[in-house]
C-alpha cells in the first residue's frame, strides 16, 4: 500500500528523493494538479509512469526542474523570447516547449526531439527535484484521460499501490494544468491554454500566440481528456444550467462559475465528487473566455466530448 506523507515532514524531502532516486514513483503536489514524479534520467522509472497511469508511450511527459538556469542543461537552440518567460514566469503555470537535448530520454518526449519543461511554483516540489539533482518526469497522477489530481486522496484514489509515496500539500492553490507555449515553431503556438492567462503571456512578449497546428504533441492536446464518469453537459449561461438540471434526474450544477480562481480550483475536485456520489450528469456553465477562463473552457470541453 502507497505511504503518504505531509509535507511539513521534517524528512519529507530526504524520503521523497530516496523513492525517486531508487526509480520509484511519487505523487508530487504542485501549484497545478498532483504529479506522478519519476527521475527523468531512469528509463525504468519513466516507464512506470506509462504503466501506472495507463498512459500511450507515444504522448509525451513534461520535465519539472527547480530553477530557471537548468534550462539550457534539457533544451539546446533555446530562443531569447522563451528564456524571457522564464525569467519572468518561473516559478509557475507555466510549460515551454523546446528543443531537447542530448541529455533528455526520447521515453519522456514520446519520440520526438522536443521536450516540454517546467518549474513549479510548488516549494516542496522543488526542494525535491533540486535535493535529487536530475529533473524529473511528471504528467498529473491519474489514470489516463480521467480527471487530474488536486489533493493527495484524489492521488491514491486513482492509482493506490501504483505510486511508492504521496506527499499531502493540500488542494492545489491554482487546480488547472499549467499552460504551454511552443517555441519550436516559426511563431510561437499556445497548445494548451492553464494556470497562466494567455493575455499575461502576450503582455510580456508584446505579441500573439498563435493557436496550434500540426499533430498532438504535448499534454492535454487530446479532444477527450479531463473526463469523469459521470457525463459532462455545458451551459452557455446560469439560466440555461438551471433548466437543464430541472429537465435531467440526478444532475447537479457545478458551483463558483462567477468566480474564475475558484472555479478553477475546484473543478477536478467537484467532478470527482460528482462520481462519488453517483451522478448520472453534471451540468458546467461555460465562462467567458478571458483569465483563467480559457484554461476552464479547455478542460469543460475536453470532458464533455464525445
Amino acid at each position: 500500500m502507497s505511504s503518504i506523507v505531509s509535507s511539513r515532514n521534517p524528512d519529507v524531502v530526504r524520503r521523497a528523493v530516496e523513492v525517486l532516486n531508487a526509480g520509484g514513483l511519487v505523487g508530487l503536489p504542485t501549484e497545478t494538479v498532483y504529479g506522478l514524479a519519476a527521475r527523468a534520467d531512469l528509463d525504468s522509472a519513466v516507464n512506470k509512469i506509462f504503466h501506472a497511469k495507463g498512459r500511450p508511450a507515444d504522448h509525451p511527459l513534461i520535465l519539472h526542474i527547480s530553477h530557471s538556469s537548468e534550462i539550457h542543461r534539457y533544451a539546446v537552440n533555446v530562443p531569447p523570447e522563451a528564456i524571457s518567460l522564464a525569467e519572468q514566469c518561473w516559478p509557475g503555470p507555466l510549460t515551454l516547449l523546446l528543443h531537447k537535448s542530448a541529455e533528455v530520454s526520447t521515453l519522456v518526449t514520446g519520440g520526438r526531439d522536443t521536450v516540454a519543461i517546467r518549474v513549479p511554483a510548488n516549494e516542496c516540489a522543488r526542494n525535491i527535484i533540486d535535493l535529487c539533482g536530475h529533473s524529473v518526469a511528471a504528467p498529473s497522477a491519474n489514470v489516463f484521460g480521467h480527471v487530474s489530481p488536486s489533493t493527495a486522496q484524489h492521488v491514491l484514489d486513482d492509482l493506490g499501490d501504483r505510486v511508492d509515496l504521496v506527499i499531502d500539500d493540500g488542494g492545489c492553490t491554482i487546480g488547472v494544468e499549467s499552460t504551454i507555449v511552443d517555441f519550436t515553431t516559426s511563431q510561437p503556438q499556445l497548445l494548451r491554454p492553464g494556470g497562466l492567462p494567455v493575455e499575461d503571456l502576450e503582455l510580456i512578449m508584446d505579441r500573439e500566440l498563435a493557436m496550434p497546428s500540426g499533430e498532438s504533441r504535448a499534454s492535454g492536446m487530446l479532444a477527450s481528456h479531463y473526463a469523469p464518469n459521470c457525463s459532462v453537459v455545458l451551459a452557455q449561461n446560469v439560466a440555461e444550467a438551471r433548466a437543464m438540471h430541472e429537465a435531467t434526474p440526478n444532475s447537479r450544477i457545478l458551483d463558483h462559475w462567477d468566480n474564475f480562481p475558484l472555479y478553477a480550483a475546484t473543478l477536478y475536485t467537484q467532478m470527482r465528487q460528482a462520481d462519488k456520489d453517483g451522478l448520472g450528469t453534471i451540468i458546467a456553465v461555460i465562462p467567458p473566455k478571458s483569465g483563467l477562463g480559457h484554461a476552464i473552457v479547455d478542460r469543460l470541453s475536453k470532458a464533455s466530448f464525445l
